[in-house]
């Protein structure tokens, strides 16, 4: 990663494209890794809130490196990056130390199994393992299909939102951050919050509920011809429905997952999320240029309120309660 600032320093493009080619070559290798850890220690039941801290933790990280580049990165003359790039470098350091000495992962793995067995994988006579249910492959199917889609809608709109906001609503300066920054501290309060209902009332369930309101928060947002602070209310909603999608949507994909499956399980959720960052920018891209600004909403409600259809034949993943540990908490309940 300290390769990039030092390419900037020397003005080498290669040197550049070699350092970037490296960082993003090191992310494919421990992304799906770490984020499997997550279901590989949890038992099921409360993979949707553990994935609720996942995603409340990487928003504090990106906080986080705002506040560094506010105070690292000089405000006038040629910026150095090398610092900041050396503090990140030394913070993601340190996490691996953490992780080795304090993430007993067998031992966690073992503790969690423990609190929620799982049916062993069947078997062919070969010993080979069988191959998956039929009807789990179709509810595993239906939901990639949806994480493309809302992905596609979403995507599109934070990527284009503040260009948006200058051609089509007029507004100069760096407002249009606002409203992303509302919208993910919207998203920041509710994941908790989130993760506890999906608990209560099931995942996919939590899920419709997030991509039908963010469905119709995109679709109001085309009724607005010029910034208003009801803008910010909007946003408030994107936040929370967004939440509700994210955070339960990887936790129906890995529970659909056996013992050592988890990590490829992961890599199909992140395959087809970010097919569809890749292509959404290129496609809404193209309709904002050749046909009008004014389709940036339509488009991302359109696609998340198609992911809504394919979402209501999902039938496994969803979260089943914890049982209690002794039977004498099954009489434990509030009046």
């Amino acid at each position: 990663m300290l390769l990039i600032p030092i390419a900037d320093d020397v003005r080498s493009l290669w040197l550049f494209i070699a350092g970037l080619l490296l960082v993003l070559l090191a992310m494919s290798v421990y992304r799906s890794p770490a984020v499997a850890l997550m279901p590989d220690v949890t038992p099921k039941p409360l993979r949707s809130k553990a994935n609720a801290i996942i995603n409340l933790m990487g928003a504090v990280g990106g906080m986080l490196t705002l506040l560094l580049i506010s105070a690292l990165v000089p405000k006038t003359g040629k910026p150095d990056y090398l610092p900041l790039f050396a503090v990140v470098a030394v913070i993601m350091a340190g996490s691996i130390v953490v992780l080795i000495f304090k993430v007993k992962e067998r031992a966690a793995a073992a503790e969690a199994a423990a609190q929620d067995p799982e049916e062993e994988p069947q078997t062919d006579s070969d010993g080979t393992p069988a191959p998956m249910e039929k009807a789990v492959k179709r509810s595993l199917v239906f939901i990639l299909i949806s994480v493309a889609l809302w992905f596609m809608g979403y995507n599109a709109v934070t990527t284009a939102f503040s260009k948006y906001a200058q051609v089509y609503w007029g507004l100069q300066g760096g407002g249009f951050a606002n409203c992303l920054l509302i919208a993910t501290g919207a998203a920041i309060i509710s994941y908790i919050p989130v993760g506890i209902i999906a608990t209560k009332i099931g995942r996919k369930k939590t899920i419709l509920f997030g991509a039908g309101l963010l469905a119709l928060s995109f679709a109001c947002g085309t009724l607005f011809r010029s910034f208003s602070p009801a803008i910010n209310v909007l946003f408030v909603v994107v936040g929370i429905a967004w939440a509700s999608i994210n955070v339960n949507s990887y936790p129906m994909v890995v529970e659909m997952s056996r013992g050592s499956d988890v990590g490829k399980f992961t890599g199909f959720y992140y395959s087809f999320s970010m097919a569809a960052q890749i292509v959404t920018p290129i496609l809404s891209g193209a309709l904002l240029e050749h046909v009008g600004y004014y389709t940036l909403f339509p488009y991302a409600a359109v696609f998340v309120g198609l992911s809504f259809v394919p979402m209501l034949f999902v039938k496994h993943g969803d979260s089943k309660p914890m049982p209690p540990a002794s039977k004498l908490e099954a009489f434990n309940v509030e009046d």
